[in-house]
């Protein structure tokens, strides 16, 4: 007799669990679906202009990106590739080069130097790499402006000759922005 009366205790008391299991797992349901709703804040990158304009060694290179009249185009959707000279890249330049280069009638000029350090599509420093080291030591790009950049590798580092043989080093690689990347450069590099 007694093993009967143990029994509805034994099945009340599994009913009771299992009941409170499911409880628990309702009210989990429910927080994950509470969670659902967060709003997720999303990081903008900022564009080539804008990492450019935010750091003052690119300070020289905005103010010609706007004489030149280029913020439009290298804010656009992109991507771009862009090779940008340091301001001690520009103070290599003989005396008066850049002064000359940023008044209105030299506006065509500038734009076809500063174009000449752009490429369309993004390039990381690991793809440039593997495209110089794919390509026997040597990777020829066009640039905006038409002219071609030879790339290669001097110890370790990214190494651009222009079209009139002079050379600038990357000294700063994949610079991200949202429409592209920035490599920094230690020499500005001319087209023909």
């Amino acid at each position: 007799m007694k093993k009967y009366k143990v029994l509805p205790v034994i099945v009340f008391s599994g009913l009771l669990l299992i009941s409170c299991g499911e409880k628990k797992k309702e009210i989990k349901e429910e927080v994950m679906e509470v969670g659902t709703e967060v709003v997720v804040v999303e990081e903008v990158t900022p564009n080539i202009v804008e990492v450019a304009a935010g750091n003052d060694n690119f300070s020289t290179l905005v103010t010609a990106v706007q004489a030149a009249g280029l913020v439009e185009t290298l804010s656009g959707e992109g991507p771009f590739t862009v090779f940008a000279p340091t301001n001690d890249a520009f103070e290599k330049l003989p005396e008066g080069t850049v002064e000359n280069l940023l008044l209105p009638e030299s506006k065509e000029t500038l734009t076809g130097i500063l174009t000449y350090h752009v490429v369309s599509g993004k390039f990381e420093a690991a793809a440039v790499i593997e495209a110089i080291n794919a390509n026997s030591g040597s990777f020829t790009v066009t640039t905006v402006q038409g002219n071609d950049i030879v790339l290669s590798l001097v110890d370790g580092n990214v190494l651009l000759t222009d079209a009139k043989g002079g050379t600038a080093t990357v000294v700063i690689a994949d610079v991200a922005a949202s429409n592209g990347v920035i490599h920094a450069l230690d020499s500005v590099i001319m087209p023909e």
